[in-house]
């Protein structure tokens, strides 16, 4: 069995009972940074005789072929990230989409994670979130990224490096509006932990000076634009005039602009006068 197991993102208070278990029963452990692992394992108190292998962006396309004969031979194979739940944004996937294809079972340990952690504490809206990861270190498509997402929207979820965030949210000041509101959390769960909340303009004049940690960054979606109430009474009678029934057509143009279907017909009434 395939294990992709959770790792806490800060506090090792955090780990599972079933995270400790699966650790020391594991066979194989695959673990991002085998040091971090090491030392997991001693704040957790957890002694396993599991093979431990390095696991991590620049091997992890080497390293799949090896796991998965592990697999096929019956081992139990856990794998872990630095921090939250691997594949996201951490190796993983393709030894999932290998394991998956050759019939083996995959399994997940649940736990923390930054994502969401970050979602809950930015006071922004969760109702409906996309998660962007890391966005480009090259200046260009960072930009034409943001850009592309001036209009999504849901609450946009990043990770960003400390060297980079400064840039980061200039950059997103400038695709999303100065005012946008946006969250940045850094060292999540740790003792060092803090949520700085605001426009982005003035988040990113803060991130001038300097942050330090592990970040994730939370940004408002867009609001919705404002609906063209001539312009749909103009679509109303332009369907009118081909044939369809005003109720009929105001229901429409309505449910496309968002305008309420009251206000409309008042108006296209109003436009007969």
């Amino acid at each position: 069995m395939l294990i992709l197991a959770a790792t806490p993102i800060g506090d090792a208070d955090d780990a599972s009972p079933r995270l400790r278990r699966e650790l020391a029963e594991a066979d194989v452990i695959a673990a991002e940074d085998t040091r971090r692992l090491r030392t997991l394992l001693q704040r957790l108190g957890i002694e396993t005789d599991a093979r431990v292998v390095s696991h991590y962006d620049a091997n992890e396309a080497a390293r799949a072929p090896e796991l998965l004969a592990e697999l096929v031979a019956g081992a139990r194979v856990v794998v872990v990230s630095d921090a939250g739940m691997p594949t996201v944004s951490d190796p993983g996937y393709r030894l999932v989409r290998a394991a998956i294809d050759a019939g083996i079972e995959v399994s997940a340990v649940p736990g923390p994670s930054a994502v969401l952690t970050a979602l809950a504490v930015s006071g922004l809206a969760v109702d409906r979130f996309c998660f962007e990861g890391f966005v480009s270190r090259r200046a260009g498509e960072r930009r034409r990224r943001l850009a592309a997402l001036a209009d999504e929207p849901r609450t946009m979820v990043f990770f960003e490096s400390p060297h980079r965030i400064a840039e980061m949210l200039a950059d997103a000041a400038r695709a999303f509006g100065a005012e946008r509101p946006a969250a940045v959390c850094r060292e999540l769960t740790k003792t060092y932990e803090e949520v700085r909340r605001g426009g982005l303009a003035e988040l990113a004049d803060w991130a001038a000076d300097g942050v330090r940690g592990e970040i994730t960054v939370v940004i408002a979606g867009a609001e919705p634009a404002e609906a063209d109430l001539p312009g749909a009474v103009a679509a109303v009678q332009a369907r009118v005039a081909a044939g369809a029934r005003t109720k009929q057509a105001v229901a429409e143009v309505a449910a496309a602009s968002g305008l309420a279907k009251n206000a409309l017909y008042a108006a296209v009434l109003e436009a007969r006068a």
